[in-house]
């Protein structure tokens, strides 16, 4: 999502599976997510989850640009007190008209986050050259273009 005033902190890792020690190589049932940190004076939850938006595709229940798979899938996990904010957020998304296809992202009940291991943390900042060409390589600015009709 790039800086973000008000963000403090975002942690790679996985959420909403069942093996208690997921790994990279090892996370079945569970979503690669981002555990994002955030000071409520500066930025609001449902500004979040608005921004959220713009940076996937929420039409693809198989995956992510490249990232084919179920744990790929886009999700928004929330707790209570966050629930009616995403579900106003996604209703908003739909009701806008702006997506190309069909609004399919489910907003979950958060569960357990495991923290990535540290090579798999932070990957575009220190991979930008790989970071990249697995980018344009995957057509994923286009896709984006075309799913939110930009």
């Amino acid at each position: 999502m790039g800086a973000l005033p008000g963000v403090t902190s975002v942690m790679s890792g996985y959420t909403g599976g069942r093996n208690a020690n997921p790994t990279y190589e090892n996370h079945p049932g569970h979503f690669e997510a981002v555990r994002v940190r955030f000071d409520p004076n500066v930025i609001t939850y449902r500004q979040l989850v608005d921004r959220y938006w713009q940076f996937t595709d929420p039409t693809d229940n198989g995956g992510q640009f490249c990232d084919r798979g179920s744990s790929y899938r886009p999700a928004i996990f929330v707790t209570p007190a966050q629930r009616a904010d995403a579900e106003a957020s996604k209703a908003a998304v739909i009701a806008g008209g702006h997506v190309n296809g069909t609004v399919i992202t489910p907003v979950l009940d958060l569960g357990p986050f495991t923290e990535a291991e540290e090579y798999h943390r932070d990957y575009a900042r220190r991979n930008p050259a790989h970071y990249a060409a697995y980018r344009a390589g995957c057509g994923r600015d286009a896709r984006l273009r075309e799913v939110w009709r930009r």
